[in-house]
């Protein structure tokens, strides 16, 4: 069983959202404000923290750092009026878990809270850290042992991961984290740049060709994916590619 918190000042969508959590058999709080809401996760631990975007003495998104301080950190789902999407959008940029409408149908919230709750339980499982090679990614705050995990996760499977972040946020490093604690570390880590390829050249260059395929080619020639099979092709600034080619 789990403990969730909700911060909001509707009493009644507080009774609701904390009998539907009973319901799905975890343990509900409430708090009504931004600072109750603080002194509340500041004495109990939550896997899951529900806020309103808008609370009388303060804004819920800026409660999402606060509530990253402290670790384990939980989920945190932000919760907005009708037809806010600058609060949706702002709540995944700055780290939420999802999003809910306050008039969304029960069962619709209901998915969403309990998958949020699977995946903190599936985090807490993994009680011994998994030794990693982090070569030149230095830093001990909460937010890079985050960014850490999500490393350990993308290099035990086998999907696509998209890696973002501002120029100079370190995103060739973290690649590199992925493939060389993945089971591919012993093959090849391509690294592409995607902004330096020549529109005309693209497919060229990521498939190859073989020997007469063309005027010019003489001989055949492998491609960049090819390079990569059984490792790690990193599309670096794949947005700087015409969409066409994308």
């Amino acid at each position: 069983m789990s403990h969730v918190l909700i911060i909001d000042d509707d009493q009644n969508f507080c009774y609701t959202i904390a009998a539907l959590i009973r319901e799905i058999g975890h343990e509900a709080h409430t708090a009504s404000g931004f600072n109750e809401g603080l002194t509340a996760f500041s004495r109990h631990e939550y896997a899951l923290v529900l806020v309103d975007a808008q609370l009388p003495d303060g804004n819920g998104l800026s409660l999402l750092p606060k509530l990253r301080e402290k670790m384990p950190y939980p989920e945190v789902i932000i919760m907005t009026g009708d037809g806010d999407k600058d609060g949706a959008e702002l709540a995944i940029r700055n780290g939420a878990w999802d999003y809910i409408q306050k008039t969304a149908d029960l069962n619709n919230i209901s998915l969403v809270l309990t998958r949020a709750l699977q995946y903190q339980e599936e985090k807490r499982k993994r009680t011994v850290p998994i030794p990693l090679m982090r070569d030149k990614i230095i830093g001990s705050s909460p937010l890079v042992h985050e960014c850490l995990d999500l490393v350990a996760l993308a290099a035990s499977g086998t999907a696509n991961a998209l890696i973002c972040g501002e120029t100079g946020t370190g995103k060739e490093l973290f690649a590199a984290a992925i493939h060389y604690n993945s089971p591919r570390a012993n093959n090849n880590f391509v690294v592409v740049d995607c902004s330096a390829l020549p529109e005309t050249l693209v497919e060229n260059l990521l498939f190859g060709h073989e020997k007469g395929a063309y005027t010019g080619a003489d001989r055949n020639q492998q491609g960049l994916i090819a390079q990569a099979d059984r490792g790690t092709l990193f599309l670096d600034e794949i947005g700087e590619l015409p969409m066409n080619i994308q």
